[in-house]
């Protein structure tokens, strides 16, 4: 079984709350969504066995853990279920950042993942249908794990759309902590103060730990 993997390289995690923890990331190729916003656009990749992919991390020493991004790395469950059997052999952590949506392929890795970054796709924002039950179960079947929750605002993200998102968090860990990302390219004084309004919105129902957080590696230039 292979895996086709975009890139492979080190740097720190810049979202979510293990922004500026040292990782190595694993890049899987394809995406079960085509948001419009998406800033990872991929276009090449490199078929891996979990050989090749388990040789391939033994040059990395002395990171925090190991982030599986894409694209979508749940489109990939049945290769990662085998190699991360292989590799939390060692005892190394393993960070999912997801888009929240592919229920089943979750269950078939979930058992080794210790930190899950799940995305909250809002309508409004260009991320397509609503995925609002999906991101229910996604994120019931996540509540045990070091789960945190973010959303994408852009210059359309509508009030109602945050609202039903937090109508979701509520209803399965209210304490789950949800960081608010302004869309890479539209970062100004206007998309703050919406984004303000919401963490009001989020805090007032009961949402306790809301943080605004833009992409801390693209603002010092790094990959």
């Amino acid at each position: 079984m292979t895996a086709k993997i975009a890139e492979i390289f080190e740097s720190i995690q810049g979202e979510g709350i293990y922004a500026g923890a040292k990782q190595v990331f694993v890049r899987f190729f394809g995406c079960n969504l085509a948001c419009s916003y998406c800033d990872t656009k991929l276009t090449t990749f490199k078929e891996h066995s979990v050989l090749e992919l388990l040789g391939a991390l033994t040059l990395f020493r002395e990171y925090h853990s190991l982030s599986l991004t894409g694209g979508e790395p749940l489109c990939q469950a049945d290769f990662l279920r085998i190699f991360l059997s292989r590799f939390k052999a060692v005892d190394n952590l393993v960070y999912l950042e997801t888009n929240g949506t592919l229920v089943y392929e979750l269950t078939k890795v979930l058992d080794f993942i210790d930190i899950i970054a799940m995305d909250m796709k809002l309508p409004s924002s260009g991320s397509g249908p609503a995925w609002w039950d999906a991101h229910e179960d996604f994120l019931s079947l996540s509540r045990d794990k070091d789960v945190f929750v973010k959303i994408v605002v852009t210059d359309t993200t509508r009030r109602e759309d945050v609202r039903a998102a937090c109508g979701v968090i509520q209803r399965v860990k209210p304490s789950v902590p949800v960081v608010l990302q302004p869309a890479w390219g539209q970062e100004n004084e206007t998309l703050c103060l919406k984004m303000l309004g919401f963490q009001r919105d989020l805090i007032a129902a009961g949402i306790c730990d809301v943080r605004l957080q833009p992409q801390a590696h693209k603002l010092v230039g790094i990959k």
